[in-house]
């Protein structure tokens, strides 16, 4: 699908592709270890490797199944990527003589839990892109500027989607038993990416929206979106880039309860302050839905479907955005941590203004 965008510039033409040298990535974890425990965590740095095959490689090592490692996210594979795991702490011994090409222990502790999965504040990143002139740069520059201000719209990435991009178009059939699949995760991750791709497709509307009322004016828009000339007129007032609207599901940032807005002007500056973001919905049974004049955008990418539903945040707020220019060798590097869950890749797509995988 052709994507909106945050951003109001051009696209911008550089050259990305995802590599060790290029791209890194480091987890950081939601809490301090503590030191004492059953539990052996280790810091482990790996490339070439997605998170799943380097569990395979450990356990296959220490002669345990896959499961009984901890992990607290999924990493990249075409990236140099560092991340926490735990183990019980009886391998430590047998860990000593661990060598691999593209897996290495850097460090060591202990904690009483296992780690389990979403057991991670967010990820540090440092990505790297090529064939960048002096005019792009200073786009980019610009850029990084304005995410720095607002923040971003946190779709999920074209990983979700898997190599073809299309398993949104099978998980649709399997959430709807018009198809059937025998693993339970594979079928799990093909239900989500219908989920994570009707969640695009919204979130992507609600910026088309956002630029059309930046771009005309109230009367122009009554009949276009049949929404009344008072409420267009509050979204117009509204500074952010992404509008709020009466009963759009609000959660505190970065995490906390769901509420629903009703255009209260405390909300909107609690917004401006990344207090709270707006959430998207994730189609399903046993999740909270937008009410009012939301649910209007919101019910035409909902769907009835075999799977418990959630919210996610729409927009959020990366942090520690730095950017240098290397004009000798014509590359623009980047450094900035995003919450879990949020993809590096939306971030350049972001500034590029268009898809980056193609």
């Amino acid at each position: 699908m052709d994507r909106f965008y945050s951003l109001d510039h051009s696209s911008i033409d550089f050259h990305f592709k995802q590599s060790p040298r290029d791209f890194v990535v480091e987890e950081i974890p939601l809490y301090e270890f503590s030191g004492e425990g059953e539990h052996l965590i280790l810091f482990i740095r790996k490339k070439s490797l997605s998170t799943s095959e380097m569990i395979s490689v450990l356990a296959r090592f220490l002669g345990i199944k896959n499961r009984d490692i901890g992990y607290a996210g999924l990493k990249d594979k075409h990236a140099m990527t560092k991340q926490y795991i735990s183990v019980y702490k009886k391998h430590e011994k047998q860990l000593e003589s661990f060598e691999h090409e593209n897996i290495k222990i850097i460090s060591k502790n202990y904690h009483n839990n296992k780690i389990r999965i979403g057991h991670l504040q967010g990820n540090r990143f440092y990505i790297k892109v090529k064939k960048v002139n002096p005019t792009s740069a200073t786009k980019i520059d610009e850029a990084l500027t304005n995410i720095k201000k607002y923040g971003m719209p946190n779709f999920f990435g074209y990983q979700r989607f898997g190599n073809d991009g299309d398993n949104h178009i099978l998980g649709e059939k399997l959430a709807k038993g018009e198809a059937r699949e025998r693993n339970p995760r594979v079928k799990k991750l093909l239900i989500n990416a219908y989920q994570s791709h009707l969640f695009n497709l919204w979130l992507s509307s609600r910026l088309e929206l956002n630029r059309l009322i930046n771009n005309f004016e109230t009367l122009e828009l009554e009949s276009v979106l049949n929404m009344p000339n008072n409420e267009l007129t509050k979204l117009k007032s509204q500074n952010h880039p992404f509008k709020l609207i009466q009963g759009d599901v609000m959660e505190h940032y970065p995490h906390g309860r769901l509420f629903d807005y009703e255009e209260r002007a405390e909300d909107l500056e609690r917004f401006n302050k990344r207090e709270i973001s707006p959430t998207g919905l994730l189609c399903g049974k046993k999740v909270k839905i937008a009410s009012g004049l939301a649910r209007g955008f919101e019910k035409d990418f909902d769907d009835e479907i075999n799977a418990d539903g959630a919210r996610r945040y729409a927009w959020v707020f990366p942090e520690g955005i730095e950017g240098r220019f290397n004009k000798v060798e014509a590359q623009y590097e980047f450094n900035f941590t995003l919450p879990k869950g949020s993809y590096a890749t939306v971030f350049i797509e972001e500034i590029a203004k268009r898809k980056i995988n193609e």
